[in-house]
Formats: structure tokens, sequence, C-alpha cells
């Protein structure tokens, strides 16, 4: 193999290219846009900047937040200081970052919109505005709204949420995260660098009514849109049997990040898995692996690092938004819990961190459950003895 196309320039693509190309290969990598905005937060976890360090430690301006603040409908709100901070990044800014660490490393960058691609039995003829290109091998990292129908994840309906925010020029320290009744998904604010990003993301419901939940909550918070900017987008939200399904590799191609469907089926979350599959990727690509395995040699290689414990999540997705627990909504017990248990919020920490798998999480919770019972109902009997309280 002497040439690799890589098919977009976000977060998944770049850190591919950036690998092939320190690796040796000819790396040639093709996106319309380059460096773009995105309504969603772009926040990095502690686990993303643990493994990759050059996510934090870089000159591009990003904001470092411990405090965020967890609310739903009917439980208010619960303070949570992070024990490691999210890093958060303007999404033009993290993406104009990880494409001059591909460029330094030698990749060629073209802005070009790939039009169509063309299995030939050398390889690919990749048609573009201006020409064709031929590579011998195909990175699909065009997102999740991949106008390439023959490569990359098939979505359904039920295999995407919207992602709906605005800009907000004006500052604060903190995250929020709203729940709200009746909806598969959740309200954030994330304080960027010189503005706010404030948006929805969720499933079962139309782009009209996501936006309408926002800007009620926009308008109960006091905060103005006067002067923020709109953006709307689509995520992969895979549910279990299009997981299962997934197609993520084919024959001289191999998806990664939103292409391959590659994001957290719970919160949404996508860079993390665009960097890791970029980076697997790209050890496929450059390890010693007959042609004809690659493909298999990568599925196996994504469901062992991280998609089965994803797969896990998605079917546990519609329980944490809409399931009873304690005869309460778990999102409104979750923060009640979180007030009274330093177990949970232990937990709850390690969520955020990206620390926590999902295959464990029932395995650590039924091995605190007796602790963390323990200290909700001596919180909620010492409230009532002393204050006179009566409701948990």
């Amino acid at each position: 193999m002497k040439t690799v196309a890589i098919l977009g320039g976000g977060p998944a693509g770049s850190s591919a290219a950036e690998r092939l190309a320190r690796g040796g290969l000819k790396t040639i990598l093709l996106d319309e846009k380059l460096a773009w905005e995105k309504p969603c937060g772009g926040g990095l976890t502690y686990k993303a900047y643990s493994q990759y360090r050059y996510l934090i430690d870089n000159d591009s301006p990003k904001r470092l937040v411990n405090d965020t603040f967890l609310a739903s409908t009917k439980a208010g709100a619960v303070k949570m200081s992070l024990a490691h901070p999210l890093v958060i990044y303007s999404r033009y800014d993290l993406n104009r970052m990880l494409l001059e660490r591909a460029e330094a490393a030698g990749v060629q960058i073209e802005q070009e919109r790939v039009m169509h691609i063309d299995r030939e039995s050398n390889g690919w003829k990749i048609r573009t505005r201006h020409g064709n290109i031929q590579a011998d091998y195909c990175v699909v990292a065009t997102g999740a709204r991949n106008p390439l129908r023959s490569v990359g994840t098939q979505y359904t309906a039920q295999d995407t949420m919207y992602a709906l925010g605005y800009y907000v020029p004006t500052k604060q320290n903190h995250i929020d995260i709203q729940f709200l009744a009746g909806l598969e998904g959740y309200i954030w604010v994330f304080p960027r660098a010189g503005h706010l990003s404030i948006g929805i993301c969720g499933k079962g419901e139309s782009a009209q009514c996501l936006r309408a939940r926002l800007e009620r909550y926009m308008d109960e918070k006091s905060i103005s849109r006067k002067e923020a900017t709109f953006y709307g987008h689509m995520l992969p939200a895979l549910e279990g049997r299009a997981w299962r399904n997934n197609r993520l590799a084919g024959d001289g191609w191999i998806a990664v990040g939103d292409a391959g469907g590659l994001v957290d089926p719970i919160t949404g979350e996508g860079l993390y898995y665009a960097i890791r599959s970029g980076d697997l990727a790209s050890q496929v690509l450059l390890a010693d692996v007959e042609p004809h395995r690659r493909e298999d040699q990568y599925r196996q290689t994504i469901n062992r690092d991280f998609a089965l414990d994803l797969l896990y999540g998605a079917m546990l997705a519609k329980r944490v938004f809409s399931g009873v627990v304690l005869f309460g909504a778990v999102p409104n017990r979750m923060i009640e819990f979180m007030r009274r248990s330093p177990r949970f919020c232990e937990i709850m920490q390690d969520l955020f961190a990206g620390t926590q798998p999902y295959l464990e999480l029932k395995n650590r919770l039924l091995k605190n459950l007796n602790g963390t019972l323990h200290e909700i109902l001596m919180s909620f009997f010492f409230r009532k003895l002393v204050f006179g309280e009566t409701r948990v």
C-alpha cells in the first residue's frame, strides 16, 4: 500500500491522517470545509486528554472547567466539582489544531469536495470537483451526513439524534446539564473561549420541537438570543441492532468517527471515539496484516476497545432518560442520590471523566448499593428528626 486517502478532515480524519503520515505512508486528506464549527459542546473528557496529551498540552484557545450543575424538572439542581476538568474547545479551534498537526506530520491536505468514489482493481478513483485522485485505500471520515452511500454506517431514523444549539456571546464559569421530562436527551450549557455553547440533543422528537424546548429553557434562564448564532447538526445514536450490524469496514475501506456511528448513545459524546478510532484505524493499516484481513482486524479491534461498551450503552439509554427507580424518574433520582451519597457522586465523577465503562456500571452500582442506600436513608432520617422535614 502506497497511498491512503482520508475522506474528511474532522477529528477522526485528521487523527488517522497524522498517524499514517508519521508511519511513513503517503497520506492525502480531502475535505470541502476543513476547520468548521458545530453546535456540540466540544468538551474533551479526562479519558481523552490523559491518553492523548496533545489535546490539553497545546496553545489553542480552550477552557478547563471543573464545576458542573446537573438539574431535572422535579429534583432541582446539584453541583458537582469534577476531579478532572472537562477541556472545552470551539470545534473550529479543535479541528484547526488537529489539521495543523496532520500537516506538520506530512499529510497532503486538499480543500476538495469528494463527489464520488469508484473501486478499481488497483485501488480507488476518487472524483472531486477539480479532477480525479488515485489511492490504494480509503479511510471514510465524512461524518454523520456521509454523502457516500456505498461506504460507512447505514443509518435509519431511529439511529440518529438531533443536536441544535446557539453560540451566545456571554460568559459563565460552569457547565449546566438539564434533563427534561419525556426527552431522551438533555440541554447543555458549555463555556467556551469567548462565548457559550448552549444546545440540546435528543431522539424521538423533531428538530422544531427540540428547538422550542431549548428556547423555552433559555427564556426561563434569561439567556438572550438577540446576538446569538444558531446551528444544527445530526449525530449518530445507534440502537442495539444497528450496533450489531454496523457497517464499519469493507473492501479497501474503513470508517472512523461519526461515519462509523462511533458515538456514545447516551451522552452523544463523539470526540474521544473519533480520535480513538482514527488512531486504531492507522494502527491496523500500518501493521503487518494481510490485505484481505485488514477490515476484520479493524472491526475486532474497535469491538475490543470500546464498541461493545457502546452497544451496552445503547441498551441502557432509554432506561437512563425514561426509566423509573424507587417510584421516580431516573434523572430525578440520580440528582437526589448525588445530594446524599458520596459513593454515588464518585460514580458520576467517573462517568463524566469517561473512565466508567457501561459494561461495568451495573456491578459497581450493586457493589455500592448497600452503602449508598445507607447514606441516603441516614441523611433522610437525620433531616427529618432535626429539621422536621418529611420528604426526601
